[in-house]
C-alpha cells in the first residue's frame, strides 16, 4: 500500500503544475538540480522540489541542467522541463544588424537589447587574433571592424561577448566564401577589398551605384589621388554628422582620407554582400568624382571642373 501511495504521489508530482501563462526563469551559471528545483517551484512550474531532484538524478540529468533564460509553462510537466533545461532550450532574441553599422553601433544595439555588455563586446572586437579569419591571413588587422557580418541573428541572453563576436565572424566567412575566387582589383589583399567595400557601403544609398562608386575609388587609387571620402572623416571623428565641415577634414587620423593617401588602415563599417561584390567587380569607367543629390543618388564627374559645376548646381 505504501509503495502504491508513493508511486501515486510521484506520478502526481511529475505531472503538470497548472495551466497558467508562460513564466520567464533565469537559471544562473553553476546552479545545481536543487537550486533549479527551488527556482521552478517558486515560479509555480513544478509541484514538488523533491520529485524534480529525484527525477533529474534518475534520468542522469542532474548535472546537465544548463544556465540561461527560459520561457517555461506550468503545463509542461517535470520530464518536459528537464528535457528543455538539459538541452539549453533558452529564449533567443532576434536582432538584425544593418549593413554599414560600425562595431560601436553594433555594440550599442546589442547592449540596448540586453544581449551583451558593451565594453566586453568592444574589447573582443579589438582582440582580432582570438578570431582567426584564414581568408585575410597576412594582413593581421588590429580590429574586427568590417568582419561583424550584417545579418539577422538569434542570440540568448548571457552569451559571452566572445561567442557573440565569433558567431558574427563565422557568418562573415560563410557568406563571403565564394567571393575570394574572384580576381582582386589592383592586386589588393582581401583585407583591403573589405576596406573598399566598407567605404562603398557607407557612401552608396542605391544598389545601382555601388559598383560605380567602387570604380571611382579604384580610379583614384590608380592615379595616386587621395580618396577624399567623407565617411572616413566621420569614422575618424567617432561620431555622425549630417554635414562634414572643412574643419573636420583636418582631423589627425590615419582614417582621414583627405589628409592620408591610399586606403585607410582597415574597414570603417560592416559591408554587406552587395558592397563586397561591388568592391571585387567595380564598374569600369573614367569617373573621378561624385557628389550626392538630395535623394541619395550621386552625380558622377570625370574632371574637377565638372565636379565643381555639379556641386554648385546642387547647392542652389
Amino acid at each position: 500500500m505504501a509503495v502504491s501511495a508513493l508511486a501515486g504521489w510521484m506520478g502526481w508530482s511529475l505531472g503538470p503544475a497548472g495551466e497558467g501563462d508562460p513564466v520567464v526563469v533565469w537559471v544562473p551559471p553553476g546552479a545545481d538540480a536543487g537550486q533549479v528545483a527551488e527556482l521552478l517551484y517558486r515560479h509555480g512550474l513544478i509541484r514538488s522540489r523533491l520529485a524534480f531532484r529525484v527525477r533529474a538524478r534518475w534520468r542522469g540529468l542532474a548535472g546537465k541542467l544548463q544556465a540561461g533564460e527560459y520561457r517555461l509553462r506550468p503545463a509542461e510537466g517535470v520530464d518536459r522541463l528537464l528535457d528543455r533545461l538539459a538541452s539549453g532550450d533558452v529564449v533567443r532574441y532576434r536582432v538584425t544588424i544593418p549593413e554599414g553599422y560600425t562595431a560601436v553601433q553594433i555594440a550599442d544595439l546589442l547592449h540596448r537589447l540586453g544581449l551583451v555588455d558593451r565594453a566586453a563586446f568592444l574589447r573582443e572586437v579589438r582582440n582580432a587574433p582570438a578570431h582567426r579569419i584564414p581568408e585575410i591571413e597576412g594582413d593581421d588587422p588590429s580590429s574586427l571592424e568590417g568582419y561583424l557580418f550584417p545579418d539577422t541573428y538569434e542570440f540568448p541572453r548571457g552569451l559571452p561577448a566572445r561567442a557573440v563576436v565569433a558567431t558574427m565572424v563565422a557568418r562573415f566567412r560563410d557568406a563571403t566564401r565564394d567571393l575570394w575566387a574572384l580576381p582582386r582589383p589592383l592586386g589588393l589583399s582581401p583585407h583591403e577589398v573589405v576596406t573598399v567595400a566598407s567605404l562603398v557601403e557607407r557612401e552608396a544609398r542605391h544598389d545601382g551605384e555601388r559598383a560605380r562608386i567602387a570604380g571611382v575609388l579604384y580610379n583614384r587609387l590608380r592615379r595616386g589621388m587621395p580618396l577624399q571620402v567623407d565617411a572616413t572623416v566621420l569614422y575618424a571623428l567617432g561620431r555622425h554628422k549630417d554635414r562634414v565641415l572643412y574643419a573636420d577634414l583636418e582631423v589627425p587620423s590615419p582614417y582621414n582620407t583627405y589628409r592620408r593617401p591610399g586606403l585607410p588602415p582597415g574597414p570603417i563599417a560592416s559591408p554587406g554582400l552587395r558592397s563586397l561584390r561591388a568592391a571585387l567587380q567595380p564598374e569600369q569607367h573614367d569617373f573621378l568624382y561624385y557628389v550626392a543629390r538630395p535623394d541619395g543618388t550621386h552625380v558622377f564627374s570625370r574632371t574637377l571642373a565638372e565636379h565643381e559645376r555639379a556641386v554648385r548646381a546642387l547647392s542652389r
